[in-house]
């Protein structure tokens, strides 16, 4: 299960100003993976984030990571057959 966490949060976890915060999503992080804004508050995927931060080098194991997240959507399961 995927923690979503606000601004003032992921600032603390990642010791980071709101300026560093806004470039990283501007960057490096996609909407809908990283972060999401169901309305006017964005939300950061903690586990996501963290692992960006340990992986930012090796994109193909960020990737890894984003594809499990992928694969835990409901969006993504198989529907059952009635």
């Amino acid at each position: 299960m995927m923690t979503f966490i606000d601004k003032r949060e992921v600032c603390e976890f990642l010791k980071v100003g709101e300026r560093t915060l806004a470039r990283y999503r501007e960057k490096h992080w996609y909407l809908g993976i990283h972060y999401v804004q169901p309305v006017q508050k964005i939300l950061y995927n903690r586990e996501l984030i963290l692992d960006w931060m340990v992986n930012r080098h090796d994109y193909i194991a960020h990737l890894r990571a984003i594809e499990a997240y992928q694969a835990t959507l409901p969006s993504n399961q198989k529907r059952k057959r009635t």
